[in-house]
Protein backbone atom coordinates (compact mmCIF):
# COMPACT_ATOMS: atom_id res chain seq x y z
CA UNK A 1 0.00 0.00 0.00
CA UNK A 2 1.66 3.82 -0.94
CA UNK A 3 2.58 5.51 1.64
CA UNK A 4 0.78 8.46 2.44
CA UNK A 5 1.94 12.38 2.25
CA UNK A 6 1.32 12.97 5.85
CA UNK A 7 4.03 9.74 6.40
CA UNK A 8 6.25 10.55 3.74
CA UNK A 9 6.38 14.34 5.57
CA UNK A 10 6.91 12.51 8.85
CA UNK A 11 10.03 10.22 7.34
CA UNK A 12 11.54 13.60 5.63
CA UNK A 13 11.44 14.93 8.64
CA UNK A 14 13.06 12.20 10.38
CA UNK A 15 15.74 12.13 8.18
CA UNK A 16 16.09 15.60 8.22
CA UNK A 17 16.91 15.64 12.04
CA UNK A 18 19.20 12.72 12.03
CA UNK A 19 21.05 14.48 9.58
CA UNK A 20 21.32 17.77 11.52
CA UNK A 21 22.26 16.02 14.59
CA UNK A 22 25.13 15.27 12.62
CA UNK A 23 26.22 19.12 12.00
CA UNK A 24 29.10 20.94 13.28
CA UNK A 25 28.88 24.54 14.84
CA UNK A 26 30.16 26.59 11.85
CA UNK A 27 28.17 23.86 9.29
CA UNK A 28 24.89 25.29 11.28
CA UNK A 29 26.27 28.88 10.41
CA UNK A 30 26.74 28.40 6.57
CA UNK A 31 25.25 29.64 4.08
CA UNK A 32 22.45 27.47 2.27
CA UNK A 33 20.66 27.71 -1.35
CA UNK A 34 18.13 30.03 0.45
CA UNK A 35 19.18 33.76 -0.29
CA UNK A 36 20.12 35.42 2.85
CA UNK A 37 19.42 32.58 4.70
CA UNK A 38 21.50 29.71 6.98
CA UNK A 39 21.85 26.38 7.62
CA UNK A 40 20.04 27.63 11.17
CA UNK A 41 17.83 29.86 9.54
CA UNK A 42 16.53 27.32 7.16
CA UNK A 43 15.89 25.21 9.88
CA UNK A 44 13.67 27.58 11.30
CA UNK A 45 11.45 28.22 8.84
CA UNK A 46 10.66 24.75 8.70
CA UNK A 47 9.72 24.65 12.46
CA UNK A 48 8.17 28.28 12.78
CA UNK A 49 4.71 27.18 12.15
CA UNK A 50 4.49 24.62 13.85
CA UNK A 51 3.39 26.20 16.59
CA UNK A 52 1.12 28.83 15.47
CA UNK A 53 -2.58 28.54 15.94
CA UNK A 54 -5.01 29.50 12.68
CA UNK A 55 -5.23 33.01 14.06
CA UNK A 56 -1.62 32.94 14.68
CA UNK A 57 -1.08 32.11 11.18
CA UNK A 58 -3.24 34.96 9.49
CA UNK A 59 -1.67 37.29 11.87
CA UNK A 60 1.69 36.89 10.08
CA UNK A 61 0.47 36.15 6.90
CA UNK A 62 -1.21 39.79 7.26
CA UNK A 63 1.73 41.07 8.82
CA UNK A 64 4.00 39.65 6.52
CA UNK A 65 2.38 39.03 3.04
CA UNK A 66 3.28 35.23 1.75
CA UNK A 67 6.47 36.07 1.25
CA UNK A 68 7.80 38.43 4.27
CA UNK A 69 5.72 35.94 6.50
CA UNK A 70 8.77 33.38 6.18
CA UNK A 71 11.28 35.89 7.89
CA UNK A 72 9.04 36.84 10.34
CA UNK A 73 9.14 33.67 11.31
CA UNK A 74 12.93 33.24 11.02
CA UNK A 75 13.23 36.00 13.11
CA UNK A 76 11.33 34.86 15.83
CA UNK A 77 13.15 32.09 16.36
CA UNK A 78 16.52 33.80 15.73
CA UNK A 79 17.70 33.87 19.09
CA UNK A 80 17.13 29.41 19.96
CA UNK A 81 20.12 27.52 19.42
CA UNK A 82 20.98 24.73 16.71
CA UNK A 83 20.51 22.23 19.96
CA UNK A 84 16.62 23.92 20.36
CA UNK A 85 15.83 23.92 16.90
CA UNK A 86 16.54 20.26 16.65
CA UNK A 87 14.37 19.68 19.50
CA UNK A 88 11.71 21.49 17.88
CA UNK A 89 11.36 19.91 14.68
CA UNK A 90 12.81 16.24 16.72
CA UNK A 91 8.90 17.15 18.44
CA UNK A 92 7.13 17.64 15.20
CA UNK A 93 8.00 15.07 13.32
CA UNK A 94 4.30 14.57 12.40
CA UNK A 95 3.52 18.07 10.85
CA UNK A 96 0.58 20.10 12.49
CA UNK A 97 -1.11 22.89 11.34
CA UNK A 98 -0.38 25.22 8.45
CA UNK A 99 2.25 22.42 7.33
CA UNK A 100 0.02 19.74 7.55
CA UNK A 101 -2.75 21.26 4.96
CA UNK A 102 -3.43 19.25 1.90
CA UNK A 103 -2.86 15.69 3.71
CA UNK A 104 0.86 16.44 4.37
CA UNK A 105 1.83 17.88 1.13
CA UNK A 106 3.14 21.02 2.42
CA UNK A 107 5.29 19.56 4.91
CA UNK A 108 6.42 16.93 2.58
CA UNK A 109 7.63 19.06 -0.25
CA UNK A 110 8.84 22.40 2.01
CA UNK A 111 10.84 19.42 3.96
CA UNK A 112 12.34 18.16 0.94
CA UNK A 113 13.42 21.06 -0.81
CA UNK A 114 14.79 23.03 2.21
CA UNK A 115 16.54 19.65 3.10
CA UNK A 116 18.31 19.81 -0.25
CA UNK A 117 18.89 23.63 0.47
CA UNK A 118 21.05 22.56 3.03
CA UNK A 119 22.59 19.55 1.75
CA UNK A 120 23.80 21.14 -1.42
CA UNK A 121 25.38 24.04 0.00
CA UNK A 122 27.50 22.22 2.93
CA UNK A 123 27.72 19.15 -0.52
CA UNK A 124 26.88 16.81 1.69
CA UNK A 125 24.42 15.27 -1.06
CA UNK A 126 21.78 12.11 -0.41
CA UNK A 127 19.58 9.98 -2.38
CA UNK A 128 16.06 11.19 -1.59
CA UNK A 129 13.62 8.22 -1.49
CA UNK A 130 12.07 7.34 -4.73
CA UNK A 131 8.49 7.34 -3.32
CA UNK A 132 9.00 11.19 -1.81
CA UNK A 133 10.72 12.57 -4.72
CA UNK A 134 8.07 11.16 -7.15
CA UNK A 135 5.00 12.58 -4.69
CA UNK A 136 7.02 15.90 -4.40
CA UNK A 137 8.18 15.81 -8.44
CA UNK A 138 4.53 15.34 -9.28
CA UNK A 139 3.06 18.54 -7.50
CA UNK A 140 5.36 21.10 -7.82
CA UNK A 141 4.28 21.97 -11.03
CA UNK A 142 1.19 23.23 -10.38
CA UNK A 143 2.08 24.85 -7.00
CA UNK A 144 1.11 28.39 -7.28
CA UNK A 145 2.89 29.39 -4.44
CA UNK A 146 6.03 27.80 -5.69
CA UNK A 147 6.54 29.65 -9.28
CA UNK A 148 7.34 26.69 -11.31
CA UNK A 149 4.97 26.93 -13.31
CA UNK A 150 5.84 30.03 -15.16
CA UNK A 151 10.10 28.56 -14.59
CA UNK A 152 9.01 25.57 -16.90
CA UNK A 153 6.40 26.81 -19.02
CA UNK A 154 7.42 25.57 -23.09
CA UNK A 155 9.52 23.07 -21.67
CA UNK A 156 9.36 19.43 -21.15
CA UNK A 157 11.67 18.13 -18.30
CA UNK A 158 12.71 14.07 -18.05
CA UNK A 159 14.18 12.83 -15.17
CA UNK A 160 16.92 10.41 -16.35
CA UNK A 161 16.81 8.73 -12.82
CA UNK A 162 13.39 8.32 -11.87
CA UNK A 163 10.22 7.63 -13.98
CA UNK A 164 9.12 11.40 -14.03
CA UNK A 165 8.28 13.26 -17.20
CA UNK A 166 5.91 16.90 -17.36
CA UNK A 167 5.40 19.64 -20.11
CA UNK A 168 5.99 19.85 -23.69
CA UNK A 169 8.56 21.40 -25.45
CA UNK A 170 12.28 21.66 -25.44
CA UNK A 171 13.71 19.00 -23.50
CA UNK A 172 15.46 19.31 -20.02
CA UNK A 173 17.10 15.99 -18.86
CA UNK A 174 18.62 15.38 -15.17
CA UNK A 175 18.13 13.58 -11.54
CA UNK A 176 14.53 14.30 -9.97
CA UNK A 177 16.51 16.10 -7.50
CA UNK A 178 18.10 18.29 -9.60
CA UNK A 179 15.07 19.26 -11.60
CA UNK A 180 12.96 19.51 -8.37
CA UNK A 181 15.74 22.17 -7.45
CA UNK A 182 15.49 24.24 -10.32
CA UNK A 183 11.73 23.94 -10.49
CA UNK A 184 11.37 26.18 -7.52
CA UNK A 185 13.89 28.64 -8.09
CA UNK A 186 17.39 26.88 -7.13
CA UNK A 187 20.44 28.14 -9.78
CA UNK A 188 22.75 25.87 -7.88
CA UNK A 189 20.98 22.90 -9.71
CA UNK A 190 21.75 24.08 -13.72
CA UNK A 191 24.82 22.80 -13.84
CA UNK A 192 23.26 19.39 -13.09
CA UNK A 193 20.78 19.08 -15.78
CA UNK A 194 21.33 19.05 -19.36
CA UNK A 195 19.53 19.24 -22.82
CA UNK A 196 18.24 21.49 -25.34
CA UNK A 197 15.52 23.53 -22.99
CA UNK A 198 18.74 23.91 -20.53
CA UNK A 199 19.78 27.38 -21.44
CA UNK A 200 15.87 28.72 -21.46
CA UNK A 201 15.30 27.44 -17.82
CA UNK A 202 18.69 28.91 -16.65
CA UNK A 203 17.64 32.43 -18.11
CA UNK A 204 14.65 31.81 -15.85
CA UNK A 205 16.54 31.16 -13.06
CA UNK A 206 19.26 33.54 -13.19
Amino acid sequence: MPASLMSMARDERADLAAFLSTLTPHQWQAPSLCTKWTVKDVVAHVVSYEELSTWGVATRLIKGGFVNSNQIGVDEYAGLSPEQLLDILNAHLVPRGLTAGFGGMIALVDGTVHHQDIRRALGLPRTIPTDRLLAVLQRVPSNPRLGAGRRIRGLRLRATDVDWAHGSGEEVTGTGEALLMAMTGRPAALGDLDGPGQPILASRLR
